[in-house]
C-alpha cells in the first residue's frame, strides 16, 4: 500500500468492477466504459485498473494493430488500423474479446510517479469564483483555501486541452457544479473547480469550471522532452504561495 495518494479517496481493495460497456463509434474505433451506468467520475482502484489494462495493451499495440491508446476518467477508446489480410471488423470483435478478457484478470496498476508542487496564488483577480464557491459551500474563502491546499490529488487522466489533467481527491465539501455559462478566455495556470474534481488549465482556453486562484507554472510546454508536466499516476500537492485580497 502506498501512501502517497490522494488523502480525501484511501486506496481499498478494488470492488467487483461492472460489466464495460462497448460502443462502436466510428468504422475503426471502440469505446469501452467501465464505470456503472450513470457514473461520472471512477474510484481511484478502477481507475488503477484501468491503467493496467493500458499497459497490457501498450504491449501488444502492434500484434492488435492499435493505432490510438486513449485512456480517460473510467473509459478507454481504441483505434484499430486497416489491413489487407484482415476485415476491420475482424479486428475490432477480435480487440473487443481481449480486452474484455484482460479487464477480468488484470489487478490495479498503483504508479504513484512523482509529487509535484504547485504554488498557487489564490482569490482576488487570480481566483475570481473564490467568493462563489465559498457562498455555494458555505465555507470562508479561507477555510477554502486551507481545504484545497490540504489534499493530495492523483492524476486520473489528461483530456480536454494538452497537459489538462484531472485530479482526484478534492474533499468533497468542496464540491460545486460547473458554471451555468463557460467563460470565453480562462487565462493560463487557473487553478479550478468542477463538480467534485479540480484543475490547472494549461493554456488560455474557454472553461466552465470555477477559477479559485493561479500558478505561474507552466503545465504544458511543447519544447520540452515531456511536454506536459503532469502525466497518469502522479500526486499534486498545491500550496498557498499568497492569498490576493
Amino acid at each position: 500500500m502506498t501512501t502517497n495518494i490522494a488523502s480525501h479517496e484511501p486506496l481499498v481493495a478494488t470492488p467487483l468492477a461492472p460489466t464495460p460497456r462497448v460502443s462502436r463509434l466510428a468504422e475503426d474505433a471502440l469505446l469501452f466504459q467501465f464505470t456503472a451506468a450513470g457514473e461520472s467520475r471512477p474510484t481511484l482502484p478502477l481507475q488503477q485498473r484501468l491503467w493496467a489494462l493500458v499497459e497490457a495493451l501498450e504491449s501488444r499495440r502492434a500484434e492488435l494493430g492499435l493505432l490510438e491508446i486513449v485512456p480517460g476518467m473510467g473509459n478507454l477508446l481504441l483505434r484499430v488500423a486497416s489491413t489487407d489480410n484482415l476485415s476491420t471488423q475482424t479486428r475490432i470483435d477480435t480487440l473487443t474479446d481481449h480486452v474484455l478478457t484482460c479487464w477480468n484478470s488484470v489487478s490495479p496498476t498503483d504508479s504513484p510517479g512523482r509529487t509535484i508542487t504547485i504554488p498557487v496564488t489564490y482569490g482576488g483577480e487570480a481566483g475570481p469564483d473564490l467568493q462563489t464557491v465559498a457562498a455555494h459551500t458555505g465555507l470562508s474563502g479561507d477555510a477554502i483555501i486551507a481545504r484545497h491546499s490540504a489534499g493530495l490529488y492523483r492524476v486520473f487522466c489528461l483530456g480536454f486541452q494538452p497537459g489538462f489533467a484531472y485530479l482526484g481527491g478534492l474533499d468533497p465539501a468542496l464540491a460545486i457544479p460547473r458554471r451555468a455559462t463557460p467563460r470565453l478566455s480562462i487565462p493560463a495556470g487557473s487553478v479550478a473547480i468542477g463538480g467534485n474534481q479540480t484543475a490547472v488549465y494549461p493554456s488560455a482556453s474557454p472553461g466552465g469550471w470555477h477559477i479559485i486562484g493561479r500558478t505561474a507554472l507552466m503545465l504544458f510546454d511543447p519544447s520540452r522532452e515531456q511536454p506536459a508536466l503532469l502525466i497518469a499516476g502522479d500526486t499534486v500537492r498545491f500550496v498557498a504561495a499568497r492569498s490576493a485580497p
